[in-house]
């Protein structure tokens, strides 16, 4: 995955490797992984864009009555998964969403990214790298596969075997992204007992994405073979830290690192500065994105290593944005507040746009935060001016709806089916009755 591939490359390797079916994959708006399965005798078809589906079905794309979509297979995603059938194994391609006259769909998330680094390209910058950290906790399951709620360790940060269970299962799920062309760096334990990191080099925003996806897919499947339920939810239990996705992300023009600057304060640039700034203007906003969840916000609390804050630092982890030591080529920003709940194209989009709002209106960057933000009173967060990320889902979309760059670069129909839906989300979570509850209430009165 990764590579340069023709078509003629690809129907050799089908040939090569004895693949008997394609996954023509694409993303829905709330980040569900999607495919449409053919026989490798439809290829040739699919290859020629011929490929049609029913958008209809699909959460937050189209109505009944224009539900009609094409599917174009981006070639330099083609990947053959490393299990299979008795038959034969499984390739896959992800594909890009269009309208029956050619156009792509706008409502489509990789296109919605697609359009925001076109806007980075116009201002003169020719990619975003981003590297992510998404984490996962692995379950046991139960004699019918089902999940159940006890961890499969106890470990915790770098812990090893025997403490730390999920050794085997996480090597499998590296040996697997390995092999289908991921350039996995490092892979460890975190620190809440169950919980998993597996970090794999930066690519260009469109690239990453696609590699989350498939990493998600490659982390519950490896996780199924071993017995264990794998889950990117956010915060699956009280009084441990959750599971966060912290993007790493930098701007290029040519080979050259424009966040990088050996005269500016902290190495980083002019350029890199305003675009942080951004960050920090847009992000009670596109909190709503890349916290799309009722229970992304369960992690957001003090306590746990999650940025709750809007601040940056060289040298601390407590705000929302940390500046890494690292510099020249490796000049970047760690945007922190992301879980993997969220659809990866989504955020992207929303944080480059956000930070080239920055660069474009050339907005100040606040003096750094280095002190421990989450021991400090009220008094003196208001008296730097720190303020918080939204507490609930419902704060967060109230946000999104007021910030008119990022509801321009979702655009009117992404838009509404994305804050219609979620909206409906925190109705059942705000009307229900959960078991917190009725433990405090049900014998108090």
């Amino acid at each position: 995955m990764g590579a340069t591939w023709s078509i003629d490359q690809i129907i050799s390797d089908v040939r090569k490797q004895n693949v008997r079916f394609i996954r023509l994959q694409f993303t829905d708006l709330f980040g569900a992984f999607k495919n449409v399965e053919i026989p490798v005798s439809q290829l040739p078809k699919a290859l020629d864009n011929k490929m049609m589906f029913d958008g209809s079905s699909i959460e937050g794309f189209v109505r009944i009555e224009e539900s009609d979509m094409y599917l174009y297979p981006d070639l330099d995603t083609w990947l053959i998964y490393p299990w299979g059938t008795e038959k034969g194994k499984i390739g896959a391609l992800i594909c890009d969403v269009y309208r029956p006259d050619g156009t792509p769909f706008r409502g489509a998330p990789r296109s919605i990214l697609k359009k925001a680094i076109a806007e980075m390209k116009a201002m003169g910058f020719s990619a975003m790298n981003v590297g992510p950290e998404p984490e996962f906790f692995l379950f046991k399951t139960d004699a019918a596969g089902r999940p159940t709620m006890e961890l499969n360790d106890q470990g915790g940060y770098f812990d090893l075997a025997p403490t730390d269970m999920g050794e085997n299962c996480r090597r499998d799920i590296v040996l697997s992204l390995d092999s289908m062309g991921f350039e996995v760096e490092a892979s460890h334990h975190e620190v809440a007992p169950g919980q998993h990191e597996i970090d794999f080099k930066y690519a260009d925003a469109v690239r990453t994405a696609d590699q989350i996806q498939i990493f998600k897919l490659v982390v519950k499947n490896i996780a199924k073979q071993h017995g264990l339920h794998a889950t990117f939810m956010p915060k699956p239990l009280f009084g441990v830290n959750g599971s966060g996705m912290h993007c790493h992300q930098s701007l290029t023009r040519g080979d050259e690192n424009v966040f990088a600057s050996d005269e500016e304060s902290h190495r980083l640039s002019v350029t890199a500065k305003h675009y942080l700034a951004g960050i920090l203007k847009h992000a009670r906003a596109f909190a709503a994105i890349t916290n799309p969840t009722v229970n992304s916000y369960k992690r957001l609390v003090p306590g746990y290593e999650a940025p709750c804050y809007l601040a940056w630092s060289a040298r601390n982890r407590s705000p929302l944005v940390r500046v890494p030591a690292s510099y020249g080529p490796s000049t970047r920003i760690e945007v922190r507040n992301a879980d993997p709940s969220a659809n990866p194209y989504l955020a992207l989009a929303m944080m480059l746009v956000s930070g080239l709002d920055g660069i474009r209106n050339q907005l100040p960057l606040p003096e750094p935060v280095n002190q421990n933000i989450f021991t400090m009173s009220a008094e003196e967060k208001l008296r730097l001016g720190i303020v918080s990320l939204p507490s609930s889902l419902y704060e967060a979309l109230e946000e999104l709806k007021q910030d008119a760059i990022l509801t321009q670069a979702l655009g009117k129909h992404a838009l509404e089916r994305f804050l219609s839906a979620k909206m409906q989300e925190w109705d059942a979570f705000r009307t229900a009755v959960h078991p917190w509850e009725r433990e405090q209430y049900l014998t108090q009165f």
